[in-house]
């Protein structure tokens, strides 16, 4: 057994992952290690790359991964999340009284802080120790400072997932017309989504400006997100159960139907957009599994 299979094996182990997992990483994890290797030798340093998944499609489990397979390459990672530069909840009270109620919810452009994510690419890129945030879910805020691990700078690598990492603000005419009931009846004058837009051409460009290349991963359509959606949902609530907290702090199946639609506008506009752009597409079945290596 090489040592990137023991790698993978301990990783499978350690996560819970089926038995099948080390033949999906054959597929995916590996070759896109070895193409985020490559790509570091040839450009600068830190090299800064973005991976953008509808939710649910495995983003975290990849980036966690890869940036063991890059350790052991002897690069030094920083894994990021786009979900840990959320706002916290108060200002997303804030903001939802004075532009849009439905700015309470996180995740659409406009609900994160696009400045932190810009400091912390500079500071990767120095000598030091670097706080990396966290956003708990379960809590729907920031997590403490205390509990934010820290890397040493500078990094050779920086992996930024989200699921709208590198999206690009959609032409305005295609704003008009709702994409589903939530935005019919909750946003009739486009206002929410049209902040959103606003954010993804304004204080977004400068973060996603940063990224050197950007992988996507594609989802077959958006019944399979929802569907991916509620399998994390179950994950968490298992979770908190054996963390000695209460399961009911994740959502129910209503409470997360509402919940995705909040993202149905741009997982659609992503799908159909970027791949036009992307350095990598990855197309996903309805296991996670992709329909070729990359």
């Amino acid at each position: 057994m090489g040592p990137e299979a023991t790698i993978i094996g301990a990783f499978a182990r350690e996560a819970g992952l089926p038995k099948d997992f080390d033949t999906l990483a054959d597929r995916l994890h590996r070759p896109l290690a070895a193409r985020i290797a490559g790509w570091a030798l040839e450009d600068r340093s830190p090299l800064i790359v973005g991976i953008c998944g509808p939710q649910g499609s495995g983003k975290s489990t990849l980036v966690a991964l890869v940036a063991r397979l890059l350790a052991a390459r002897d690069l030094r990672v920083a894994a990021l999340s786009i979900d840990d530069l959320y706002l916290t909840r108060a200002e997303r009270v804030r903001l939802a009284r004075e532009v849009h109620p439905l700015l309470t919810t996180r995740g659409v452009p406009g609900t994160h802080d696009p400045a932190l994510g810009l400091s912390l690419l500079d500071a990767l890129g120095r000598p030091g120790a670097i706080a990396l945030p966290r956003f708990d879910k379960a809590a729907d805020d920031r997590a403490p400072e205390a509990a934010w691990p820290r890397v040493e700078g500078p990094v050779d690598v920086v992996l930024l997932e989200g699921w709208c990492v590198g999206a690009r603000p959609q032409p305005a005419e295609m704003l008009a017309a709702p994409v589903n009931a939530l935005e019919r009846d909750e946003d009739p004058d486009g206002v929410w989504r049209g902040f959103a837009n606003a954010a993804l051409a304004g204080p977004y460009a400068p973060l996603f400006a940063r990224l050197d290349r950007l992988v996507l991963l594609t989802a077959p359509d958006f019944a399979t997100v929802r569907a991916w959606r509620g399998q994390q949902e179950a994950r968490l609530r298992e979770r908190l159960a054996a963390e000695g907290r209460d399961p009911a702090l994740a959502m129910d199946d209503a409470a997360l139907d509402r919940f995705v639609t909040h993202y149905e506008r741009l997982t659609r506009w992503i799908a159909e957009d970027l791949p036009g752009s992307a350095d990598v597409t990855i197309t996903l079945d309805e296991r996670r599994w992709p329909r070729e290596a990359p």
